[in-house]
């Protein structure tokens, strides 16, 4: 295991007590992209000066014996959908090729003050719009555990940037399941926090009322740690909950007395792989030793959640890449001979195959005639799906679920099946129309070696009960300790 492999519970250990420098760490990270990322693809950009540098003024913090952040020294890997000053933010996306930010997104700002050391940009599918990062205009990330298979996506390349040790931690965003399901495939933790508990202010947005920002780690504890780095209140998000932020950290170990988890059968319905469905019922076995009991529950409306999410989504992304156009934000074509013709040629080349899909799908839904019967009902199916939720929560604690239907899948294979690619987000899309918060961490292996995942969701800011129920599954179990044999 190399050195960026560890749990950041150990790394905060060595760095704390001498044994590992935040230089040598931020090295052994760089090192590991240099040997590993040809053919991962996990890494849009690195600046390995800037990563250096930060790593030696917290290096000398410490040795100083001054005050340090709660990540000192610590590499984040960040998705590139999140601002960061000075430099480039692509969104993967031709359109913003040569967009450098001009501030720091609110979590840019948060790690900054928790010390961590900005490691690099990682791939992802173009404006988050994906499911297996092959969206991305610039290459295509693969999958540690098997070079040939997706990592998921639309964060494919920061949850493959933790599971290939190139960075302890990393940054995605979550829009209809963008962290938790590349997290399951590639055999990492990953959380999407409850809408508003992490700001969104630097987040170039997909759509607007499901975006959230939230950690990919190697574990549990790590996943704790940098979620309560980024979370709390920002005045500049309009949609962020000025709520108290827990010390998940200090609570992570604390099991669950009584502990109430509920499957609804709605998600043991045909088209689950076997092996997905057996590792999940032997997850929730491994509960029941542990003292939880098990609740079958209904969840009636989540049949209509796909639909629901690609009225939704695409809608919101309609209106906010309106802006792109060449004028005020993006890409320029050279050559036109009209305003119009301006804006379509630069438009056209801007943007790829998947986001000119959704920006249609979403302009049609919110066209004159159509928004009623299409995307007003949505709305309201919406609230039917977060109705299940609370309905659910006043019975049981957490909800147990697939993450994935199937292990990963083949790059390329589902790649000219918009649908089939839709479908692979079928249980994750919910958690985010409901705005409620879910964890996906490991849970098995298939038959060939490829990461089975179980998630976890909870009621709205419950998050604390999430990762201590995470952590009771992980400490009883050895799945996490495995890594990727690519990652030596």
């Amino acid at each position: 295991m190399s050195t960026p492999g560890l749990p950041v519970s150990e790394l905060m250990s060595r760095l704390q007590s001498g044994q590992l420098t935040s230089v040598e760490l931020t090295q052994a990270c760089l090192e590991q992209i240099t040997r590993h990322d040809s053919r991962v693809g996990a890494f849009l950009s690195i600046e390995p000066e800037k990563s250096l540098e930060q790593a030696r003024q917290i290096d000398q913090k410490r040795s100083r014996g001054e005050p340090l952040g709660l990540l000192a020294g610590i590499p984040v890997a960040i998705k590139d959908v999140i601002c960061q000053k000075g430099t480039v933010t692509t969104c993967a996306s031709r359109m913003l090729e040569k967009f450098v930010a001009p501030y720091d997104a609110h979590v840019i700002e948060c790690l900054r003050r928790a010390d961590a050391v900005l490691l690099g940009k990682t791939n992802m599918d173009e404006f988050a719009m994906g499911s297996s990062t092959e969206n991305s205009a610039y290459k295509v990330s693969r999958n540690p555990w098997d070079l040939e298979r997706t990592p998921g996506g639309s964060s494919g390349g920061s949850a493959a940037a933790v599971a290939a040790q190139m960075a302890p931690l990393s940054l995605g965003s979550d829009t209809g399941g963008s962290i938790r399901q590349p997290a399951g495939l590639c055999s990492v933790v990953g959380l999407k926090p409850t809408y508003g508990r992490v700001s969104r202010y630097g987040l170039i947005a997909y759509a607007s009322s499901l975006d959230q920002i939230g950690p990919f780690s190697h574990d549990v504890t790590g996943a704790a740690l940098l979620l309560e780095a980024i979370a709390g209140h920002d005045s500049r998000d309009s949609t962020s909950v000025p709520q108290a932020v827990p010390a998940y950290s200090q609570t992570i170990d604390q099991p669950l007395q009584g502990l109430r988890i509920g499957f609804a059968r709605e998600h043991f319905a045909p088209g689950l792989d076997t092996e997905v469905e057996q590792s999940v019922r032997e997850a929730l076995r491994v509960y029941q030793k542990l003292g939880a009991t098990i609740h079958e529950i209904s969840l009636p409306h989540q049949k209509y959640a796909v639909a629901v999410y690609y009225i939704v989504a695409p809608s919101e992304a309609s209106s906010n890449l309106a802006r792109y156009d060449g004028v005020h934000y993006g890409h320029r074509a050279s050559q036109f001979s009209s305003m119009i013709e301006m804006y379509s040629a630069s438009r056209g080349e801007g943007f790829g195959s998947e986001v000119k899909r959704r920006i249609m799908l979403g302009t049609y839904a919110l066209s004159a005639g159509y928004y009623d019967a299409y995307y007003l009902k949505a709305l309201k199916v919406r609230r039917l799906i977060r109705n299940d939720f609370d309905n659910a929560f006043r019975e049981v604690d957490l909800i147990a679920t697939p993450v994935n239907p199937t292990p990963a899948f083949k790059l390329g294979e589902l790649v000219n099946d918009p649908l089939a690619m839709y479908l692979s987000d079928i249980y994750t899309i919910s958690a985010n129309l409901a705005g409620i918060p879910g964890i996906s961490v490991q849970a098995g292996f298939s038959s060939g070696g490829l990461p089975l995942g179980l998630q976890l969701l909870g009621a709205p800011f419950a998050e604390e009960r999430l990762l201590r129920a995470a952590r009771m599954f992980e400490r009883e179990t050895e799945w996490h300790r495995r890594r990727a044999p690519l990652a030596g």
